[in-house]
């Protein structure tokens, strides 16, 4: 008979609350939701939740209309502010010898001797002059293309590592106006672009006063040359194109510091640029790019097949055959 007093107990307990003795608990009552609600919104706020994990872990596919915009908008912007900022000649030539200097001192200025022995070779450099002017924007987009065709897994990570270094070397160009060897006072460096008269080049001769001339630090040459080359280092398939990969930033450095465009310092700036690009990505998305799956989870999972065990694929046999 314990049972059922102790239900009876419960019951006049409620019956107490009912008629006053459970005033506070009737004054707090209107505040709860009902319990479905409150379920329905957990629900509600687990699933976008889930949603924003899913899409970090595993970008979803780009869309060509939305990257082409982001991408065009974004290039945009990045030429209207680069070019936009205040040239500044004295505070550029200042540091443009406080780096010569610095270099100097750690014994790694060799940029002059480089760029005069590359300019007495006439067809090398104005190759040069030709590599510095063009390849800088058809290996990106070509890269950024081989990325939405073949890793639109990874695609949107590696993109945004891209305009997170672009974005970091916009306020470098703001804040510490450079101007490169070729056009120090007294630097002694030769301008090969106007000395070979090539064309192409927004860094000298006539196309020059659209250009900030003394946005030299970092150097995104370097920056999105090593952005291209570590995606196809780890990405390609065959071992002569990761190679290749390597060489190109290694062949861009060379380039700009022949042509006297950057310091070795401007270099250092620009791979710094891009390694806190890669942390805001991996920050973004909780693993490094390149880890990211090469096709959306997702997409993978709907294409597999479904697999059932193979006796659901028996006939039947009734009990009564048996």
């Amino acid at each position: 008979m314990g049972e059922p007093t102790e239900i009876q107990r419960g019951d006049a307990g409620r019956a107490d609350a009912a008629h006053g003795g459970g005033s506070e608990a009737a004054a707090a009552a209107p505040a709860r939701l009902p319990d479905g609600a409150t379920r329905a919104a957990q629900s509600r706020t687990a699933a976008l939740r889930g949603r924003i994990r899913d899409q970090r872990r595993s970008p979803a596919r780009p869309r060509i209309l939305i990257e082409l915009a982001l991408i065009g908008i974004s290039y945009w912007l990045y030429s209207i502010v680069r070019n936009a900022v205040p040239e500044q000649e004295a505070t550029a030539q200042k540091h443009a010898r406080w780096i010569w200097d610095l270099e100097q001192n750690l014994g790694i200025a060799v940029e002059r001797s480089i760029n005069h022995a590359m300019d007495s070779v006439g067809w090398l450099i104005t190759g040069m002059n030709y590599y510095y002017a063009t390849l800088h924007f058809i290996m990106t987009i070509g890269v950024l293309v081989w990325l939405y065709r073949s890793h639109p897994g990874r695609y949107a990570a590696a993109r945004t590592v891209l305009f997170v270094t672009t974005l970091i070397a916009l306020v470098g160009f703001y804040g510490f106006p450079l101007a490169p060897p070729r056009l120090m006072t007294d630097g002694g460096f030769i301008d090969t672009v106007q000395t070979h008269h090539t064309w192409g080049s927004f860094a000298s001769g006539p196309a020059a006063h659209v250009s900030n001339l003394y946005a030299a630090m970092p150097s995104m040459h370097i920056g999105w040359s090593m952005w291209c080359g570590l995606a196809i280092f780890f990405l390609a398939r065959r071992k002569w194109v990761r190679a290749l990969g390597l060489m190109y930033p290694a062949a861009t450095l060379l380039v700009i510091i022949s042509t006297a465009n950057h310091f070795w310092m401007d270099a250092v700036g620009g791979e710094i640029c891009l390694m806190l690009g890669f942390l805001a990505a991996r920050w973004l998305y909780h693993e490094w790019v390149y880890k990211l799956p090469r096709v959306p989870t997702r997409e993978k999972a709907a294409e597999e097949p479904i697999t059932v065990p193979e006796q659901w694929s028996e006939p039947a046999v009734s009990t009564a055959r048996r």
